[in-house]
């Protein structure tokens, strides 16, 4: 049985930061990718950022240059360093993983940017 604990989402103003973090736990021998969805009100969910075991990285255009993730395998932990907020950032953020051939999902995070 797998676990993921999401922390860090919150409301903030236009411009500002916020963290996420996500720990993963239970039956595995290692996380091949770990990464952040995001699903704002009416839209379907989409990629945020990914991290390979490796450290390769991968973010939606619309976050580059704002959002940096990173992992610590130690911990079996992910996270989203988020800055330069905008309203559309707005969202529920789901942490997920892969190994085996498997996703396994968070319960979400909500995100919120608003004056």
């Amino acid at each position: 049985q797998v676990q993921l604990v999401e922390s860090g989402g919150g409301l903030v103003q236009p411009g500002g930061s916020l963290r996420l973090s996500c720990a993963a736990s239970g039956s595995f021998f290692s996380i091949d990718v770990m990464g952040w969805y995001r699903q704002a009100p009416g839209k379907l969910r989409e990629p945020v950022a990914q991290i390979t075991s490796g450290g390769t990285t991968y973010y939606a255009d619309s976050v580059k240059g704002r959002f940096t993730i990173s992992r610590d395998n130690a911990k079996n932990t992910v996270y989203l360093q988020m800055t330069s907020l905008k309203p559309d950032d707005t969202a529920v953020y789901y942490c997920n993983i892969k190994f085996s051939g498997r996703n396994y999902w968070g319960k979400g995070t909500v995100v919120t940017v608003s004056s």
